[in-house]
């Protein structure tokens, strides 16, 4: 059994955050109700590329989810939706503070039909403070909470992360949150709101940095290819390419020193000594390990730094990372059946349970592939739902 068979999740979300927390719900044995607009349905199903009219940014992200296609706007359909929502353990929504008080499907409204509901609101400022009535965006809150002004190069543009990391770490905050809701509803029957913003669920990612500006004010800055509290742990140039090398403590600095470069006289040099000298003469530091590491192609120095036990690593492109036999042995990358686009690959799931592992079960759905069956586990029969697909109720 999954772990979380037997859990209704009603998804109201769209785009990235709420769908990935959902999809961490659904990977896990929950059921996923995903409601979406008649009209395009979830707006990543407008993003490219496409397969055979699919968009494949909203199959990464949707699968283990059934989809009924529905209009809020209508009578009928907040009906069926009231009806989903006094069914469901979970509600996960991500429209802008104060849609869903104007749609009637708000957390006070669903409470008084469903007391137990966990309900989870995840948007860009959260539903409270002067800025709650903007609206989000992961780029502009990597501006907003400082990440663009310590990620790149001293002296250049600000630089974004390579990833919406503001989106997934608001999916991945949203679904441990829920998780501890639902746990206090199992003890105590009662349901409550969980209010997740992505301006702040990535605040306490920054520790080395809150750690100096707390303690003398510093203010960090980009460190480009290096890391901000140990050296050498960074980047470094090879014969052919770049690696990652991490001695990211005293022991592991002096190994690299004997037997991967094999300078042991670094060890004792003044400049680098310990950890703080070597910040501190990072710049000299990586220029002489570099006139070392030039001379040998990156597989000889990962290979000698893995037989001395230096953490390292190679800088691979996605394509790369995508064919390493370590993914592959862990499942990471699958392979599914989709009804329209066939056989497509995707990101497999990063958790590993020895009893109840997470499984793929379907993949994402077309849109509306589900509104009979969801329809009809809510007691409407095919008159009914032939007369709501006519009134243009749903798709």
């Amino acid at each position: 059994m999954l772990p979380l068979a037997g859990i209704r999740v009603l998804d109201v979300s769209q785009i990235m955050a709420g769908p990935h927390c959902t999809m961490v719900l659904g990977d896990l044995g929950a059921e996923i109700i995903k409601v979406e607009k008649k009209n395009g349905g979830d707006d990543s199903r407008q993003m490219g590329p496409f397969v055979n009219g699919e968009s494949t940014c909203f199959f990464q992200i949707n699968r283990n989810k059934k989809s009924i296609a529905l209009d809020l706007k209508t009578d009928e359909g907040k009906q069926i939706f009231y009806t989903l929502a006094m069914t469901a353990d979970i509600l996960v929504e991500n429209y802008r503070p104060g849609v869903t008080k104007s749609l009637k499907i708000d957390f006070d409204t669903i409470k008084e039909m469903n007391p137990s509901i966990v309900y989870c609101s995840i948007s860009g400022y959260g539903q409270t403070g002067p800025y709650a009535h903007k609206g989000g965006f992961d780029l502009v809150l990597q501006g907003m909470t400082g990440l663009m002004s310590m990620t790149g190069e001293p002296g250049k543009k600000p630089m974004k992360s390579g990833i919406a990391v503001y989106d997934i770490g608001a999916g991945i905050t949203a679904a441990y949150a829920i998780l501890a809701a639902y746990i206090h509803r199992t003890k105590t029957n009662e349901g409550q709101h969980v209010d997740v913003s992505l301006a702040e669920v990535g605040l306490p990612w920054f520790t080395w940095e809150a750690a100096a500006y707390f303690a003398d004010g510093k203010i960090p800055g980009p460190t480009g290819w290096r890391h901000r509290a140990s050296a050498p742990y960074q980047s470094v140039q090879t014969r052919n390419g770049y690696i990652m090398i991490g001695c990211a403590n005293q022991r592991t600095w002096e190994k690299f020193c004997t037997a991967v470069v094999e300078r042991p006289e670094w060890i004792s040099d003044p400049r680098f000594k310990t950890n703080t000298e070597r910040i501190g003469n990072v710049e000299e530091l990586e220029a002489l390990i570099e006139e070392v590491l030039v001379t040998e192609d990156s597989a000889h120095w990962l290979d000698k730094c893995e037989q001395a036990g230096v953490p390292s690593g190679p800088i691979n492109n996605f394509a790369e990372a995508m064919q390493d036999p370590h993914y592959m042995a862990r499942d990471m990358i699958q392979e599914v059946e989709h009804p329209t686009m066939g056989n497509m690959k995707m990101v497999g799931i990063p958790t590993k349970f020895s009893r109840t592992p997470g499984q793929i079960r379907m993949p994402a759905p077309t849109l509306g592939q589900h509104t009979a069956e969801i329809l009809q586990s809510i007691g409407r029969d095919e008159q009914q739902i032939q007369r709501l697909r006519e009134s243009g109720v749903i798709l």
